[in-house]
């Protein structure tokens, strides 16, 4: 009997301290606990993501091909090369960034999103919902990448045509 308490006991204990590591490790869009550090000290990757949210696809695309050449394994800055080339239209060269940004980081929750979107944008919503059930994996709970892929396929189901997602 006295063991059973103490099971029980260090069950809830467990359960306190390890559950709320599994939120915030979920909160982070990348497994690499130096990728924010990497990319606030890399100023083409800064520049380019500044550009490409302003919708200067292609000044992004300079700073961020800079940004690659001295560090190959930056999924952050492959993800803004294929959102970039996406919202330029270049689907092939979108597919390429975006796939390897997914090879370095197969949980990188902002390539999921777009790639999902651009499957959107080529009439395939199946695979689009693919990379949504990866998502719901990787998110402990629903992220703004799920949301926002999952509302995109509600869109497109809704209205059944290709608009730019």
């Amino acid at each position: 009997m006295i063991i059973k308490k103490i099971f029980f006991v260090s069950s809830i204990v467990f359960s306190c301290l390890f559950l709320p590591t599994l939120a915030i490790h979920g909160a982070g869009s990348s497994d690499d606990d130096d990728s924010y550090y990497e990319e606030v000290n890399d100023e083409n990757y800064m520049n380019g993501k500044e550009e490409a949210y302003k919708g200067n696809f292609r000044e992004a695309i300079v700073y961020l091909k800079k940004s690659i050449e001295k560090n190959s394994s930056n999924a952050d800055a492959f993800n803004m090369l294929g959102y970039s080339n996406r919202k330029l239209g270049n689907n092939e060269e979108a597919f390429k960034y975006y796939n390897k940004a997914l090879k370095l980081d197969p949980r990188h929750r902002g390539t999921h999103e777009y790639i999902g979107r651009l499957y959107l944008n080529i009439s395939q919503p199946e695979k689009a919902k693919k990379h949504l059930d990866k998502l719901d994996k990787i998110c402990f709970f629903a992220c703004d990448e799920y949301l926002t892929l999952k509302k995109a396929i509600e869109n497109y189901e809704k209205n059944k045509e290709v608009k730019n997602y």
